[in-house]
This record gives C-alpha cells, structure tokens and sequence, in this order.
C-alpha cells in the first residue's frame, strides 16, 4: 500500500537539514505541501527539492526558542498552507554541547532545556489552532538518550528528551478528542547529521556501531520512513507511543 498524503499540509521545524529535511523531502514525496523553518541553515535547497516534487513549499528563519517568534513564524507559514496545519513535525533540536554537571553553568542547562523541550511547546502551542480539520498528526523528535541517559557530558540533552516522551503521552490524551494523533521517534546513532558530525568524533561512531546488532548507524532516511508511517492512516489507531530507530541498540 503507497502512503498518499495528497491535500495534507505539514509544518517541519529544523527541515532544511540532517533528519528533519530528510522528513520533508519523504512527506513530500507522498503528496504533502511544506512549510519549513530552520535558524542557521538558510539554504533553499530543500525547498526547491520540494517544489521540483510539484509540492508547495516555503521555509522562514526562527527561533523556536522565543515563543512571540515561533506564533507569529507559523501563523504566517500556516496561512501559505491554506490556512491549515495537519502534521507538526517538532525536529528542531541540538545537542548544544557536552558539559558534566558538576562543570555545568545554569545557563547551559537552561539553554539545552530550551532548544530541545521548550521549544516543542511552544511550536505545538503556535500550531494547534491551524490543526482545525478534525484529523492532525504530531510527531516529536526525542533521543535515544532518553532511555540510556547519552554519552558522557549529555545529562541536559538526556534529560530534555525524556521530558519529551511525558509530553507526548500528556498530549495524547489531550488531543484525542480532535482527531489528533501525537507519536515520538527516538532515534539513536544516526549518521550524517550535524549533532554526530559536530559532537562526536570518528572513534566515537566505530564504538557505538559496535554495540548495535544490525551493525551500521543509520541515516536520516531510516528517521523518516518511521516519521512517514506515524503519520500516514496507516497508524490512526496509535497515539503515545515512542517508537525507537537504533538498530536494536536498545529494546523496550
């Protein structure tokens, strides 16, 4: 069975690059109109993609830490989605940096709370009034390290993402009613990413391969399929759930 996602518009917060352009590159594909919004990569490339797929694609600069940005961002990225929002993909996401605790500044952890948990508040806040057609999907982009705790200097990072699965459970419940769906994806080593590129070394990602029974790291594309299906009719009969993408690295 294709997945078809023609007529359905989606909203991808950090999709020009790594998972989340993968994401909207793969949703595209099935049918959907784009908006995309990104903070320090402002290429088009994506959104050309996007476009060359027949699809209606726009992408803005934001800070999806700044909530007054984030509402009037997707206010003007849902009026060129006619006016509607039916699939949210909270991508935007980073590592920041790997400090241990006992090093570790109240502005760093308020930062890496901010860019990985706060901000998908305040995207779904800013988005739930444009998912006003009875049926919507949310996906929330979680961690590994949520269940393992991360690599060494994480604890921020570990901690902001499984903030993010009671949050997804929370607003499961909440959005039922609407029609709403609301899924996480945890992925785990996934290859060709800026956070791996910038935050691990090559040493790093031999040792971590090594652990994974199917012995690769994935790709971005291994995300988005997974994102595809969580938001396709496919899964309409599953909401709160956190579906892992890590090579069997680690099981429920």
């Amino acid at each position: 069975m294709n997945i078809n996602l023609t007529g359905k518009t989606a909203l991808v917060t950090g999709g020009n690059s790594g998972i989340g352009q993968a994401i909207a590159l793969l949703l595209a594909q099935a049918g959907a109109d784009l908006a995309l919004t990104y903070f320090s990569n402002p290429s088009e490339q994506t959104v050309t993609a996007i476009r060359s797929l027949g699809r209606n694609s726009m992408a803005l600069r934001m800070d999806a830490t700044n909530s007054e940005e984030v509402n009037r961002v997707v206010s003007e990225l849902a009026k060129g989605l006619n006016g509607h929002i039916d699939i949210l993909i909270n991508n935007a996401g980073y590592l920041v940096g790997r400090v241990p605790i006992g090093e570790m500044s109240d502005e760093h952890w308020h930062r890496v709370i901010d860019v990985n948990l706060n901000s998908v508040f305040y995207c779904t806040r800013a988005a739930l009034p444009y998912m006003n057609t009875g049926w919507g999907r949310i996906v929330n982009m979680s961690s590994l390290a949520a269940h393992n705790g991360g690599g060494p200097g994480a604890v921020a990072y570990a901690a902001a993402k499984a903030a993010l699965l009671g949050f997804t459970r929370g607003l499961a419940k909440e959005l039922a009613p609407k029609g709403v769906t609301v899924n996480a994806v945890a992925p785990g080593l996934i290859l060709g990413t800026p956070l791996h590129e910038t935050f691990n070394t090559e040493e790093g990602r031999r040792a971590a391969i090594a652990t994974i029974p199917l012995k690769r790291g994935g790709m971005p594309n291994d995300v988005a399929g997974t994102v595809l299906f969580l938001v396709s009719g496919l899964a309409g009969f599953i909401t709160g759930e956190v579906t892992g993408v890590n090579g069997g690295a680690w099981f429920k």
